[in-house]
């Protein structure tokens, strides 16, 4: 039975590069993958863009009321009456942004088609909360996967922090596209404190000095 992947990461983490890598490593065996993503995300249009400059086109855009079950399942069939190959591996950009049910398509679609699904995606928004696609696939992925990346300060980042004209700001709707209408940076929770005034998405602030719940340094877990 193939197994539905989640790899996760703040923003910078190298998420859509390893995607085109293993679009890559798929490919250079000889086998066949399929490329979606939801058309929410307007950066690249029809493309995958990585921040190292690789980019490659969708094989479909998934709007918020569609089937992705169907639209997969139409892509396999065309796959295999043009190429006479199955496809080999769905690949999912930006994962957050699906939505409940169709990241339960995603699992039925590893489970009852027997094709891997490997999903990518931010895990929480600039408010530090969790997107429904994400949550979802937390919820019923085989198999989760952290992609590190590191904040300004060195230790490793885990938040998401938005910016308008420069400026972190922390209200607003709960998706804006990365060079549309705002820009990101890839923070650690103290410095996502620090920038927020010691708030989170719940509104309350710690009673505690930061520094005294907070280990200063490297993460040991950061590799």
């Amino acid at each position: 039975m193939a197994k539905l992947y989640f790899r996760y990461g703040a923003m910078n983490s190298g998420k859509s590069t390893a995607l085109l890598q293993a679009a890559y490593n798929y490919e250079e065996r000889g086998q066949l993958v399929v490329l979606a993503k939801p058309r929410i995300d307007t950066k690249g249009d029809q493309t995958i863009v990585s921040r190292l400059g690789v980019t490659r086109q969708v094989d479909f855009t998934v709007d918020v009321d569609d089937d992705i079950y169907a639209r997969f399942q139409a892509h396999r069939a065309a796959a295999i009456r043009d190429t006479g190959r199955d496809v080999a591996c769905l690949l999912v950009d930006e994962a957050q942004f699906l939505t409940t049910q169709q990241v339960d398509d995603l699992l039925r679609i590893a489970v009852r088609e027997d094709v891997p699904v490997l999903a990518y995606g931010i895990r929480t928004d600039f408010q530090t909360v969790a997107f429904p696609g994400s949550r979802r696939l937390l919820e019923i992925a085989h198999s989760l996967e952290e992609l590190k990346t590191i904040c300004r300060c060195g230790r490793k980042a885990v938040f998401n922090g938005r910016s308008v004209d420069g400026r972190f700001v922390f209200d607003g709707d709960q998706v804006a596209i990365d060079g549309v209408d705002v820009t990101y940076e890839s923070l650690c929770a103290a410095c996502y404190l620090d920038e927020s005034g010691d708030t989170l998405a719940t509104g309350r602030r710690s009673a505690v000095p930061l520094d005294a719940v907070l280990e200063l340094g490297p993460d040991p877990d950061f590799s």
